[in-house]
Protein backbone atom coordinates (compact mmCIF):
# COMPACT_ATOMS: atom_id res chain seq x y z
CA UNK A 1 0.00 0.00 0.00
CA UNK A 2 2.96 2.33 -0.40
CA UNK A 3 3.74 4.34 -3.50
CA UNK A 4 7.02 5.85 -4.63
CA UNK A 5 6.51 8.84 -2.35
CA UNK A 6 5.46 6.68 0.60
CA UNK A 7 2.02 8.28 1.08
CA UNK A 8 -0.85 6.38 2.66
CA UNK A 9 -4.38 7.80 2.34
CA UNK A 10 -6.55 7.00 5.34
CA UNK A 11 -10.33 7.35 5.33
CA UNK A 12 -12.05 7.38 8.72
CA UNK A 13 -15.78 7.11 9.32
CA UNK A 14 -16.31 8.62 12.78
CA UNK A 15 -19.13 7.87 15.19
CA UNK A 16 -19.51 8.47 18.91
CA UNK A 17 -17.96 5.15 19.99
CA UNK A 18 -16.28 3.63 16.92
CA UNK A 19 -13.95 4.48 14.05
CA UNK A 20 -14.15 2.57 10.77
CA UNK A 21 -10.78 2.91 9.03
CA UNK A 22 -9.68 2.21 5.44
CA UNK A 23 -6.37 2.86 3.66
CA UNK A 24 -5.38 3.41 0.05
CA UNK A 25 -1.99 3.55 -1.63
CA UNK A 26 -0.84 6.50 -3.68
CA UNK A 27 -1.16 4.85 -7.09
CA UNK A 28 -4.53 4.84 -8.81
CA UNK A 29 -4.49 1.07 -9.28
CA UNK A 30 -3.60 0.29 -5.67
CA UNK A 31 -6.20 -1.59 -3.73
CA UNK A 32 -8.29 0.14 -1.08
CA UNK A 33 -8.40 -1.98 2.06
CA UNK A 34 -10.50 -1.85 5.21
CA UNK A 35 -8.56 -2.03 8.49
CA UNK A 36 -11.69 -2.72 10.52
CA UNK A 37 -13.27 -0.91 13.43
CA UNK A 38 -11.47 0.74 16.35
CA UNK A 39 -12.53 2.37 19.60
CA UNK A 40 -12.98 6.13 19.39
CA UNK A 41 -10.58 6.89 22.23
CA UNK A 42 -7.25 8.78 22.24
CA UNK A 43 -5.36 5.62 23.25
CA UNK A 44 -6.84 3.57 20.39
CA UNK A 45 -6.12 6.35 17.88
CA UNK A 46 -2.48 6.60 19.05
CA UNK A 47 -2.10 2.85 18.68
CA UNK A 48 -3.56 2.99 15.15
CA UNK A 49 -1.28 5.86 14.10
CA UNK A 50 1.81 4.06 15.39
CA UNK A 51 0.77 0.98 13.45
CA UNK A 52 0.45 2.98 10.23
CA UNK A 53 3.58 5.08 10.79
CA UNK A 54 5.87 2.40 9.39
CA UNK A 55 4.00 2.26 6.07
CA UNK A 56 4.82 5.79 4.93
CA UNK A 57 3.56 9.35 5.23
CA UNK A 58 -0.05 9.47 6.43
CA UNK A 59 -2.77 11.71 5.03
CA UNK A 60 -6.04 11.09 6.87
CA UNK A 61 -9.52 12.52 6.48
CA UNK A 62 -12.96 12.26 8.04
CA UNK A 63 -16.29 14.01 7.63
CA UNK A 64 -17.21 17.10 9.61
CA UNK A 65 -19.87 16.23 12.16
CA UNK A 66 -21.00 16.36 15.78
CA UNK A 67 -17.81 14.73 17.08
CA UNK A 68 -15.90 17.96 16.47
CA UNK A 69 -12.22 18.45 15.74
CA UNK A 70 -10.61 16.49 18.59
CA UNK A 71 -9.57 13.66 16.26
CA UNK A 72 -8.13 16.15 13.78
CA UNK A 73 -6.00 17.80 16.44
CA UNK A 74 -4.78 14.45 17.80
CA UNK A 75 -3.71 13.26 14.34
CA UNK A 76 -1.94 16.54 13.61
CA UNK A 77 -0.22 16.48 16.99
CA UNK A 78 1.24 13.04 16.14
CA UNK A 79 2.99 14.51 13.10
CA UNK A 80 0.57 13.19 10.47
CA UNK A 81 -1.50 15.20 7.99
CA UNK A 82 -5.26 15.34 8.35
CA UNK A 83 -8.21 17.19 6.86
CA UNK A 84 -11.88 17.43 7.76
CA UNK A 85 -14.10 17.29 4.69
CA UNK A 86 -17.52 18.78 3.94
CA UNK A 87 -20.12 15.97 3.92
CA UNK A 88 -22.44 17.77 1.50
CA UNK A 89 -19.67 18.03 -1.12
CA UNK A 90 -18.65 14.35 -1.14
CA UNK A 91 -19.36 12.82 -4.58
CA UNK A 92 -21.95 10.02 -4.46
CA UNK A 93 -22.70 7.59 -7.26
CA UNK A 94 -26.31 7.57 -8.39
CA UNK A 95 -26.62 3.79 -8.13
CA UNK A 96 -25.31 3.42 -4.57
CA UNK A 97 -28.03 2.08 -2.30
CA UNK A 98 -25.94 0.50 0.46
CA UNK A 99 -24.37 2.65 3.19
CA UNK A 100 -22.28 1.23 6.02
CA UNK A 101 -19.44 2.58 8.13
CA UNK A 102 -16.96 0.29 6.36
CA UNK A 103 -18.09 1.39 2.89
CA UNK A 104 -17.99 5.06 3.92
CA UNK A 105 -14.39 4.69 5.11
CA UNK A 106 -13.41 2.95 1.85
CA UNK A 107 -15.04 5.69 -0.18
CA UNK A 108 -13.30 8.45 1.80
CA UNK A 109 -9.88 6.84 1.30
CA UNK A 110 -10.48 6.41 -2.43
CA UNK A 111 -11.79 9.97 -2.95
CA UNK A 112 -9.00 11.46 -0.82
CA UNK A 113 -6.43 9.80 -3.07
CA UNK A 114 -8.25 11.11 -6.15
CA UNK A 115 -8.38 14.66 -4.75
CA UNK A 116 -12.18 14.78 -4.96
CA UNK A 117 -12.84 15.91 -1.37
CA UNK A 118 -13.36 19.48 -0.20
CA UNK A 119 -11.77 20.28 3.18
CA UNK A 120 -13.41 22.65 5.65
CA UNK A 121 -11.58 25.28 7.65
CA UNK A 122 -10.72 24.02 11.15
CA UNK A 123 -10.52 26.68 13.90
CA UNK A 124 -8.05 26.55 16.74
CA UNK A 125 -9.30 25.82 20.24
CA UNK A 126 -9.59 29.48 21.27
CA UNK A 127 -11.50 30.39 18.12
CA UNK A 128 -13.79 27.39 18.54
CA UNK A 129 -14.54 28.46 22.12
CA UNK A 130 -15.56 31.95 20.97
CA UNK A 131 -17.69 30.47 18.23
CA UNK A 132 -19.47 28.22 20.72
CA UNK A 133 -20.17 31.24 22.93
CA UNK A 134 -21.58 33.21 19.98
CA UNK A 135 -23.78 30.27 19.00
CA UNK A 136 -24.99 29.92 22.59
CA UNK A 137 -26.06 33.56 22.52
CA UNK A 138 -27.84 33.03 19.20
CA UNK A 139 -29.71 30.10 20.71
CA UNK A 140 -30.71 32.29 23.66
CA UNK A 141 -31.94 35.01 21.28
CA UNK A 142 -34.04 32.47 19.40
CA UNK A 143 -35.46 31.20 22.69
CA UNK A 144 -36.37 34.75 23.70
CA UNK A 145 -38.13 35.36 20.37
CA UNK A 146 -40.12 32.16 20.81
CA UNK A 147 -41.16 33.05 24.38
CA UNK A 148 -42.26 36.53 23.31
CA UNK A 149 -44.22 35.13 20.42
CA UNK A 150 -46.12 32.86 22.80
CA UNK A 151 -47.07 35.81 25.01
CA UNK A 152 -48.14 37.97 22.05
CA UNK A 153 -50.25 35.17 20.59
CA UNK A 154 -51.87 34.50 23.96
CA UNK A 155 -52.99 38.08 24.60
CA UNK A 156 -54.15 38.50 21.00
CA UNK A 157 -56.18 35.31 21.17
CA UNK A 158 -58.02 36.75 24.19
CA UNK A 159 -58.74 40.05 22.46
CA UNK A 160 -56.29 42.20 24.46
CA UNK A 161 -54.73 44.79 22.14
CA UNK A 162 -51.78 46.92 23.25
CA UNK A 163 -52.66 50.57 22.49
CA UNK A 164 -49.11 51.51 21.42
CA UNK A 165 -46.94 50.29 18.55
CA UNK A 166 -43.64 49.29 20.17
CA UNK A 167 -43.83 46.10 22.28
CA UNK A 168 -41.56 44.72 24.99
CA UNK A 169 -40.70 48.04 26.56
CA UNK A 170 -41.14 48.64 30.30
CA UNK A 171 -44.47 50.28 29.52
CA UNK A 172 -45.56 47.15 27.62
CA UNK A 173 -44.50 44.88 30.47
CA UNK A 174 -46.48 46.96 32.95
CA UNK A 175 -49.49 46.72 30.65
CA UNK A 176 -49.16 42.93 30.59
CA UNK A 177 -49.22 42.86 34.39
CA UNK A 178 -52.51 44.77 34.45
CA UNK A 179 -54.33 42.14 32.37
CA UNK A 180 -56.97 40.18 34.25
CA UNK A 181 -58.90 37.07 33.18
CA UNK A 182 -62.07 35.48 34.49
CA UNK A 183 -60.64 32.01 34.75
CA UNK A 184 -57.60 31.55 37.05
CA UNK A 185 -56.04 29.09 34.59
CA UNK A 186 -55.60 31.88 32.07
CA UNK A 187 -53.95 34.11 34.66
CA UNK A 188 -51.55 31.35 35.69
CA UNK A 189 -50.68 30.58 32.04
CA UNK A 190 -49.88 34.23 31.34
CA UNK A 191 -47.71 34.63 34.44
CA UNK A 192 -45.76 31.46 33.63
CA UNK A 193 -45.14 32.63 30.08
CA UNK A 194 -43.99 36.03 31.32
CA UNK A 195 -41.61 34.37 33.78
CA UNK A 196 -40.21 32.18 30.99
CA UNK A 197 -39.70 35.27 28.81
CA UNK A 198 -37.96 37.06 31.67
CA UNK A 199 -35.59 34.13 32.23
CA UNK A 200 -34.78 33.97 28.51
CA UNK A 201 -34.07 37.72 28.39
CA UNK A 202 -31.77 37.52 31.41
CA UNK A 203 -29.89 34.59 29.86
CA UNK A 204 -29.46 36.55 26.62
CA UNK A 205 -28.18 39.57 28.52
CA UNK A 206 -25.67 37.45 30.47
CA UNK A 207 -24.26 35.85 27.33
CA UNK A 208 -23.99 39.23 25.62
CA UNK A 209 -21.97 40.60 28.54
CA UNK A 210 -19.69 37.55 28.45
CA UNK A 211 -18.99 38.17 24.77
CA UNK A 212 -18.26 41.83 25.42
CA UNK A 213 -15.83 40.85 28.20
CA UNK A 214 -13.97 38.18 26.21
CA UNK A 215 -13.69 39.87 22.82
CA UNK A 216 -10.79 42.21 23.83
CA UNK A 217 -8.68 39.14 24.67
CA UNK A 218 -9.38 37.52 21.29
CA UNK A 219 -6.73 37.74 18.58
CA UNK A 220 -9.41 38.68 16.03
CA UNK A 221 -10.67 41.61 18.14
CA UNK A 222 -9.03 44.27 15.87
CA UNK A 223 -10.90 42.93 12.85
CA UNK A 224 -14.14 42.71 14.82
CA UNK A 225 -13.79 46.31 15.99
CA UNK A 226 -13.01 47.53 12.48
CA UNK A 227 -16.10 45.83 11.01
CA UNK A 228 -18.29 47.90 13.31
CA UNK A 229 -17.36 50.97 11.27
CA UNK A 230 -19.84 49.75 8.66
CA UNK A 231 -23.49 50.75 8.89
CA UNK A 232 -25.65 47.85 10.01
CA UNK A 233 -22.79 46.10 11.80
CA UNK A 234 -22.67 46.21 15.61
CA UNK A 235 -20.62 44.20 18.10
CA UNK A 236 -22.63 40.97 17.93
CA UNK A 237 -22.82 41.03 14.12
CA UNK A 238 -19.08 41.66 13.81
CA UNK A 239 -18.15 38.96 16.32
CA UNK A 240 -20.53 36.49 14.66
CA UNK A 241 -18.94 37.20 11.28
CA UNK A 242 -15.39 36.67 12.54
CA UNK A 243 -16.28 33.65 14.69
CA UNK A 244 -18.06 31.85 11.85
CA UNK A 245 -15.81 32.88 8.95
CA UNK A 246 -12.48 32.91 10.77
CA UNK A 247 -9.59 33.79 8.50
CA UNK A 248 -11.21 35.63 5.57
CA UNK A 249 -7.93 35.38 3.68
CA UNK A 250 -8.83 31.80 2.81
CA UNK A 251 -11.31 33.33 0.33
CA UNK A 252 -9.23 34.62 -2.55
CA UNK A 253 -11.97 36.97 -3.76
CA UNK A 254 -15.11 38.41 -2.15
CA UNK A 255 -17.20 36.52 -4.71
CA UNK A 256 -16.10 33.25 -3.12
CA UNK A 257 -17.16 34.55 0.27
CA UNK A 258 -20.56 35.54 -1.16
CA UNK A 259 -20.99 32.02 -2.55
CA UNK A 260 -19.96 30.51 0.79
CA UNK A 261 -22.66 32.55 2.51
CA UNK A 262 -25.31 31.50 0.00
CA UNK A 263 -25.93 35.07 -1.18
CA UNK A 264 -25.34 34.50 -4.90
CA UNK A 265 -28.28 33.82 -7.25
CA UNK A 266 -29.04 30.23 -8.17
CA UNK A 267 -28.88 29.35 -11.85
CA UNK A 268 -30.04 26.58 -14.14
CA UNK A 269 -28.80 27.03 -17.69
CA UNK A 270 -28.72 24.57 -20.55
CA UNK A 271 -28.26 25.30 -24.22
CA UNK A 272 -29.85 28.62 -25.06
CA UNK A 273 -31.98 28.60 -21.91
CA UNK A 274 -30.82 30.59 -18.88
CA UNK A 275 -32.83 30.58 -15.68
CA UNK A 276 -31.81 32.43 -12.55
CA UNK A 277 -33.60 32.06 -9.27
CA UNK A 278 -33.28 33.29 -5.71
CA UNK A 279 -30.15 33.10 -3.62
CA UNK A 280 -28.72 29.63 -3.08
CA UNK A 281 -28.96 29.80 0.74
CA UNK A 282 -25.96 27.48 0.90
CA UNK A 283 -23.14 27.72 3.41
CA UNK A 284 -23.23 29.58 6.69
CA UNK A 285 -26.78 30.65 7.56
CA UNK A 286 -25.83 32.48 10.77
CA UNK A 287 -23.69 35.08 9.01
CA UNK A 288 -26.18 35.34 6.16
CA UNK A 289 -28.97 36.23 8.59
CA UNK A 290 -26.83 38.89 10.27
CA UNK A 291 -26.01 40.45 6.90
CA UNK A 292 -29.68 40.46 5.89
CA UNK A 293 -30.57 42.20 9.16
CA UNK A 294 -27.84 44.79 8.66
CA UNK A 295 -28.80 45.40 5.02
CA UNK A 296 -32.17 46.86 6.05
CA UNK A 297 -30.40 49.92 7.48
CA UNK A 298 -29.28 51.02 4.01
CA UNK A 299 -32.84 52.03 3.09
CA UNK A 300 -32.11 55.23 5.03
CA UNK A 301 -30.14 58.23 3.82
CA UNK A 302 -26.34 58.05 3.90
CA UNK A 303 -25.03 59.71 7.06
CA UNK A 304 -22.76 58.98 9.98
CA UNK A 305 -24.67 58.58 13.19
CA UNK A 306 -23.49 59.77 16.57
CA UNK A 307 -22.69 56.29 17.83
CA UNK A 308 -20.70 55.42 14.71
CA UNK A 309 -18.56 58.52 15.14
CA UNK A 310 -17.15 57.13 18.39
CA UNK A 311 -16.28 53.87 16.64
CA UNK A 312 -14.86 55.54 13.52
CA UNK A 313 -12.46 57.79 15.39
CA UNK A 314 -10.71 54.68 16.74
CA UNK A 315 -10.19 53.24 13.25
CA UNK A 316 -7.52 53.95 10.67
CA UNK A 317 -8.25 56.40 7.84
CA UNK A 318 -8.23 53.43 5.46
CA UNK A 319 -11.07 51.70 7.32
CA UNK A 320 -13.01 54.96 7.60
CA UNK A 321 -12.78 55.49 3.85
CA UNK A 322 -14.01 51.95 3.14
CA UNK A 323 -16.92 52.37 5.57
CA UNK A 324 -18.05 55.63 3.95
CA UNK A 325 -17.61 54.22 0.45
CA UNK A 326 -19.77 51.24 1.46
CA UNK A 327 -22.49 53.46 2.93
CA UNK A 328 -22.56 55.79 -0.07
CA UNK A 329 -22.70 52.96 -2.58
CA UNK A 330 -25.17 50.72 -0.79
CA UNK A 331 -27.70 53.43 0.09
CA UNK A 332 -27.69 54.56 -3.54
CA UNK A 333 -28.02 50.98 -4.76
CA UNK A 334 -30.88 50.29 -2.37
CA UNK A 335 -32.72 53.36 -3.66
CA UNK A 336 -32.02 52.48 -7.30
CA UNK A 337 -33.22 48.88 -7.00
CA UNK A 338 -36.35 49.97 -5.13
CA UNK A 339 -37.19 52.50 -7.84
CA UNK A 340 -36.92 49.72 -10.43
CA UNK A 341 -39.75 47.93 -8.65
CA UNK A 342 -37.73 45.15 -7.04
CA UNK A 343 -39.22 43.49 -3.97
CA UNK A 344 -37.78 44.66 -0.68
CA UNK A 345 -36.52 41.14 0.11
CA UNK A 346 -34.67 40.97 -3.22
CA UNK A 347 -33.16 44.41 -2.66
CA UNK A 348 -32.04 43.49 0.84
CA UNK A 349 -30.39 40.27 -0.37
CA UNK A 350 -28.49 42.25 -3.02
CA UNK A 351 -27.31 44.76 -0.42
CA UNK A 352 -26.27 41.96 1.96
CA UNK A 353 -24.24 40.38 -0.84
CA UNK A 354 -22.27 43.59 -1.37
CA UNK A 355 -21.94 44.11 2.39
CA UNK A 356 -20.08 40.80 2.52
CA UNK A 357 -17.54 42.16 0.03
CA UNK A 358 -16.85 45.28 2.10
CA UNK A 359 -16.56 43.19 5.27
CA UNK A 360 -14.12 40.88 3.47
CA UNK A 361 -12.00 43.88 2.51
CA UNK A 362 -11.92 45.40 6.01
CA UNK A 363 -11.29 42.10 7.78
CA UNK A 364 -8.34 41.06 5.62
CA UNK A 365 -6.73 44.47 6.15
CA UNK A 366 -7.05 44.36 9.94
CA UNK A 367 -6.46 40.69 10.76
CA UNK A 368 -3.19 39.76 12.51
CA UNK A 369 -0.43 38.33 10.39
CA UNK A 370 -0.41 34.58 9.92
Amino acid sequence: MRNAHGTIYVGIDVSKDKLAVAIAGGERGDEVLSLGTFENTPAAVDKLLKKLAGSGDILACYEAGPTGYGLYRQIRASGCSCCVVAPSLIPVRAGERVKTDRLDALRLARLLRAGELTPVWVPDETHEAMRDLVRARESAAEDQRHKRQLVSAFVLRHGRIYPRTKPWTMRYRRWLQTLAFDHPAHQIALQEMLQAERNASERLERLTKHIEALVPEWNLAPAGNALQALRGVALISAVTFMAEIGDVRRFETPVKLMAYLGLVPSEYSTGKTTRRGGITRAGNARVRHKLIEGAWTYRLQARRGERKLYILKEQSPEVQDIAWKAQSRLTARYRKLSQRGKKSTVVTAAIAREMAAFMWDIARRTMPAR
